[in-house]
């Protein structure tokens, strides 16, 4: 059975479906079977994968029986991958659940990449997780968005999370125009599994670049991804 962990950040543009995709393809690199369900309807996953104007079905769909889930599946970049349907009118956390439920016996890992925010689209990516990943920049308002949304997804059944930083940057937290690593730590009260370096070649090139070996934050995902699967690996800030 698929393990199932939702990845959320509170606040957007901490870089969250950049670390979803990065740990997706982190994963397939692993050979494992790895499905990414976009639940914000702003529709970011097929957009950053390249894969917009193929998308047919999105998840709504096979929710509520136009198409099957296996329609609905589109493959990029060597992701499987769900598109967000762009209103969540219908859908329930329990309908949510069943189609992943179907869905998991062929997966490794179902990764659910929640919108920001702690509303609906929040309510039904944790509907099927397991625990939780989340994402914050080493800033106080990010960092506070963190918090909460770990706190909101304990109220939703998903207790155990872990916490990415990304975009750090080791010369802006020691002269401190960024939060250390421990008060990050602190203020969210969420363990860390991961710390993302800022990565210009990521914001240049695209996502699809995301993990090439020359890449400042290509070890960085293959770490999290070795974390994620168990293994003990340092936590190296790179």
């Amino acid at each position: 059975m698929a393990k199932r962990i939702v990845i959320a950040s509170g606040k957007g543009g901490v870089g969250k479906t950049t670390v979803a995709i990065g740990l997706s393809k982190a994963l397939a690199a692993r050979d494992k079977k790895v499905l990414l369900v976009d639940f914000d309807n702003l529709r970011s996953v097929d957009l950053m994968l390249g894969a917009a104007e193929n998308v047919v079905f999105d998840w709504g769909d096979a929710v509520l029986g136009r198409c099957t889930a296996s329609e609905a599946i589109g493959t990029a970049q060597g992701i499987s991958f769900l598109a967000c349907p762009p209103r969540y009118d219908d859908l329930t956390p329990q309908k949510v659940k069943r189609l992943m439920k179907e869905l998991e016996a062929d997966y490794d890992y179902l990764l659910f990449d929640a919108p920001a925010g702690v509303g609906a689209g929040l309510r039904l990516a944790c509907a099927a997780a397991q625990r939780a990943i989340v994402v914050a920049t080493p800033d106080p308002v990010c960092v506070r968005a963190a918090c909460r949304a770990a706190q909101e997804m304990e109220t939703m059944g998903v207790a155990n999370s872990r916490l990415v930083i990304n975009r750090a940057v080791r010369r802006d937290i020691r002269q401190k125009r960024l939060l250390n690593i421990d008060d990050v730590i602190d203020k969210t009260g969420v363990q860390l599994v991961a710390i993302i370096p800022e990565d210009k070649y990521l914001r240049k090139a695209g996502i699809d670049n995301i993990l090439l070996s020359w890449q400042l934050s290509y070890e960085a995902f293959c770490n999290l991804a070795a974390r994620v699967e168990g293994e003990q690996v340092p936590l190296a800030f790179l």
